[in-house]
């Protein structure tokens, strides 16, 4: 026993002695590293400006660090949590430029068009000079893909002389990215907000909230609740992240989300978002911005910013009309891209390009049209009518295909339809046999003959009440024999007393129906407001004609 304890005191008096001999060492070589780092530490801290609980955490957990050894697990922790709390700039904003004129230059010269967003930008700049401090507002952008929501952000960010940072939602699913985990857990990180916040260094950054729609809600968690708090001006200056523990202050953040569609926002969410909607661009402001942006982009881009050659208008606008059909713009900055690299390929090789660009050149670079507007010619025979119809794309045209054939009067519905157009089939047609004898139609053919509508492109969804109008004149025209003119589009719901009511998405459905080369399109009449919201310019040599009731649309439809 005696040897034993003998050996034990001798290992640990070894031990001591060496440690006490590394104390030492590292006393001559100027003191230990870990306290060298936690005086650096103290030093940033009292530079500062933040709150009171903040400091008091901060003093906490460097005590805390003074008594752990560098090697348990817990003091990594600790020293990671300091760390954030050091990067983060407590109350240290970056400087708002209040000039109003340079603000709107930096908004057109990037964006052309969308004057409801820069008004509601120069609006926000004059209420912060006139009153110094503000909530920030929080906006979201809403509109078809491809129209430049998030590049505006960026736009946005330059004209106010703000930070910017942009966070991508989609898919999210987790609420700790937004919310951060509790630093217990091993690999704990603050949220993506926080996360961002510390990366940009300015408490009162433009953060872009991108693609907000698409948020995941599932049984890992709802981060859309999450985000309740970081987009409520009355909560978000105590803003509550798990890993830091401490309430941090994001009201001067100017947070702008974008969507495509407003639907798929939860309710409580949408409540708190000023929504502004965006429409998809006409032909002669695709023109603009293929001409302004998009040819000196892909001119760069391809190494050809040296090289002269033109790409006419007609040109343009011919690849616009035959070659896509989108709201935005980002399928014709791609055959851009492919004719910039036919000219760079023909540059190489035979070291000259021609001076300009014919319509011809560019259907052998991109091969013969893929869409035409012939179809809506031939579609002249009876129970064909030519509806409107809004998706998140923007809008498009639908045909309305109504045969007749022999039977018990049954009511076939075909083409891929949702409840409420099967709903909108089903109230025409109840409406016209109610109504038989005015239109001119025998009461007994209801029981003869059996009834099949059709709305072609069987592979694509449809859904919504605004077809309602375009299958009640597609069965007129089907039972009368009376065939509906051309070039005419129509939308609008109706009801079982055959009025019309007014429905949503008019600007892109008319845009849809010009970019067609339809000519007139009938609308409820109080509809007529969207309409003259559109520049006249963009819808030159449309008719509108405005209706309340069935029988209007149906003298305004059929060719007697």
């Amino acid at each position: 026993v005696t040897t034993k304890t003998k050996v034990e005191l001798d290992k640990q008096q070894r031990e001591y002695f060496l440690q006490q001999q590394m104390k030492s060492i590292k006393e001559e070589l100027g003191g230990d590293v870990n306290d060298r780092e936690l005086k650096e530490m103290q030093k940033k801290a009292e530079a500062k400006n933040w709150p009171v609980a903040a400091k008091e955490m901060f003093q906490k957990g460097i005590e805390k660090l003074e008594r752990m050894h560098p090697s348990t697990p817990d003091f990594s922790v600790v020293y990671n949590h300091l760390d954030l709390m050091l990067d983060l700039p407590w109350q240290k904003y970056t400087e708002d430029k209040y000039d109003l004129k340079k603000a709107k230059k930096i908004l057109d010269n990037d964006h052309y068009g969308m004057d409801k967003i820069k008004e509601r930008i120069l609006e926000y700049l004059a209420v912060l000079k006139l009153k110094g401090d503000m909530k920030s507002p929080i906006l979201c952008f809403v509109g078809p893909p491809g129209i430049g929501k998030t590049s505006l952000g960026k736009s946005i960010a330059g004209a106010v002389a703000r930070k910017y940072v942009r966070l991508s939602l989609g898919g999210l699913h987790d609420e700790s990215e937004i919310r951060g985990h509790r630093k217990t857990y091993i690999g704990a990180m603050p949220g993506r907000i926080l996360q961002s916040i510390r990366k940009v260094k300015s408490s009162n950054p433009v953060m872009i909230l991108d693609e907000i729609d698409k948020v995941g809600n599932d049984f890992r968690g709802d981060p859309s609740s999450a985000l309740l708090e970081v987009l409520d001006p009355e909560q978000n200056h105590t803003f509550y992240d798990n890993y830091l523990e401490l309430e941090y202050d994001l009201s001067k953040v100017l947070f702008i989300a974008t969507a495509n569609n407003i639907q798929n926002i939860q309710p409580a969410l949408r409540d708190r978002l000023e929504i502004i909607e965006l429409s998809g661009y006409a032909v002669e402001e695709k023109i603009e911005i293929a001409k302004r942006h998009l040819i000196p982009k892909q001119r760069e881009a391809h190494g050809l910013k040296n090289t002269n050659f033109i790409i006419s208008d007609k040109v343009i606008e011919k690849m616009i009309q035959e070659y896509t059909r989108e709201s935005g713009v980002r399928e014709l900055d791609r055959l851009l891209a492919s004719i910039m690299r036919y000219q760079a390929k023909e540059l190489v090789l035979k070291e000259k390009i021609k001076p300009s660009l014919s319509i011809q050149d560019i259907e052998n670079i991109l091969g013969k049209p893929k869409y035409s507007n012939e179809i809506y010619k031939t579609a002249n025979m009876p129970g064909v009518a030519v509806g409107l119809a809004w998706t998140y794309v923007g809008g498009d045209i639908l045909f309305i295909e109504t045969s007749l054939s022999d039977g018990k009067g049954e009511l076939r519905l075909t083409g891929n339809l949702g409840n409420v157009m099967k709903e909108s089939a089903s109230t025409a047609l109840s409406y016209i046999q109610s109504n038989a004898k005015k239109y001119g139609i025998d009461p007994k053919l209801f029981e003869k003959k059996n009834v099949h509508v059709h709305v072609p492109e069987g592979a694509v969804p449809k859904d919504g009440p605004s077809a309602g109008v375009t299958m009640m004149t597609s069965l007129v025209s089907a039972f009368t024999g009376k065939r509906v003119k051309p070039f005419l589009a129509m939308t609008g719901e109706i009801t079982l007393r055959g009025q019309v009511l007014p429905v949503g998405g008019i600007k892109e459905k008319v845009l849809a129906a010009k970019r067609a080369g339809l000519k007139e399109i009938i609308l409820c009449g109080q509809n007529e407001k969207d309409v003259e919201e559109i520049d006249s310019d963009f819808i030159k040599g449309l008719k509108f004609v405005y209706v309340k009731t069935m029988s209007q649309v149906l003298e305004n439809a059929l060719v007697s």
